[in-house]
């Protein structure tokens, strides 16, 4: 999913991206689209704070009622729009979605261990721990024996499920705003970025969070043209690189994307690490190439080469 510059296309887009996974969501940003005030409103916000995931989230957190109608939404909005607008410009939608795993680990099964992970947009870090789940690819067959919580996704077709859990030695990563899941305040954020019907999603989180606070992993503060060469150094004394992201590079602006694009494929091909991106289709148009995307799925590749069509949750993954 893109982040457009028009706020109809954009909130339209997320309409049909939220189907079948909230409700309440696809009805918001539907009412959205169509309220010329909120529209307007929207427009006085930078490009990049108008998404609609940010700005459905400052919204609950400062009382709008979800799952509600868009009544209670658009109130909220309108009525307590300092306190929005304030949300909106210190927060990020720094989701850390731990499902989405089970769509990644399959890749990472792929490459040599011990590994390093280091993973760009890393949030609070709770996706550096693929060994610590139980994964079930219905259709496709499971990997248990790690003891912790069961990760679960759908399988399109066949899947190369892994024979054992990642052997990780090392985890890290970098974000304009990394989050410490000892940070009460920060963690409720988490949470209120869930979808409001996805209990499941919430009960994973507050899993993936004690997880984490076991052994938290090295996170950077900065921007991750940086930090990203100085932890790929950190990390490759331990193992084999794998710089990692999920809903990440949508966040940059596009000359940004285009700059990651070829410094991954620099870093890939001077041997310094391996690359998995899972992102929307259009986000990284040099990997997507012409394949084609159902809509509401990421493409997940490894060096740039497609791999799998995922859900944007991890709650399916289709091998290519």
């Amino acid at each position: 999913m893109l982040l457009y510059d028009d706020v109809v296309t954009e909130y339209r887009d997320f309409a049909t991206y939220a189907a079948g996974d909230s409700p309440c969501f696809e009805e918001w940003a539907l009412g959205v689209a169509e309220d010329e005030e909120v529209v307007a409103w929207l427009g006085t916000l930078p490009p990049l704070k108008r998404q609609p995931n940010l700005v459905l989230a400052a919204a609950r957190w400062h009382g709008a009622p979800a799952p509600g109608p868009y009544a209670g939404l658009r109130r909220v909005l309108l009525e307590r729009e300092p306190d929005v607008r304030a949300t909106i410009m210190t927060r990020a939608t720094q989701t850390n979605e731990v499902g989405r795993l089970a769509t990644l680990t399959p890749v990472l099964a792929l490459l040599p261990g011990p590994l390093a992970l280091v993973e760009v947009g890393a949030s609070a870090g709770l996706c550096l721990y693929p060994d610590r789940y139980d994964y079930a690819w219905r259709g496709a067959g499971e990997l248990r024996g790690s003891g912790g919580p069961v990760l679960r996704a759908d399988a399109g077709g066949p899947l190369p499920v892994p024979s054992a859990h990642p052997d990780v030695a090392w985890r890290g990563g970098v974000d304009l705003n990394p989050l410490d899941v000892a940070d009460a305040d920060a963690m409720a954020w988490l949470e209120n970025l869930v979808w409001p019907e996805q209990d499941e999603r919430r009960a994973r989180l507050r899993a993936a969070v004690e997880v984490t606070r076991r052994e938290p992993p090295v996170l950077r503060r900065g921007d991750l043209f940086d930090h990203l060469p100085d932890l790929l150094d950190e990390a490759a004394a331990h193992g084999t690189p794998v710089v990692f992201h999920s809903a990440v590079v949508a966040y940059l602006e596009v000359p940004q994307r285009r700059r990651f694009h070829e410094l991954m494929g620099d870093l890939v091909a001077a041997g310094r690490c391996r690359w998995i991106s899972n992102e929307g289709p259009q986000v990284l148009p040099e990997v997507t190439g012409s394949l084609e995307v159902p809509p509401g799925r990421f493409v997940t590749a490894l060096d740039g080469v497609p791999t799998a069509l995922s859900h944007g949750h991890g709650h399916a993954v289709d091998w290519v």
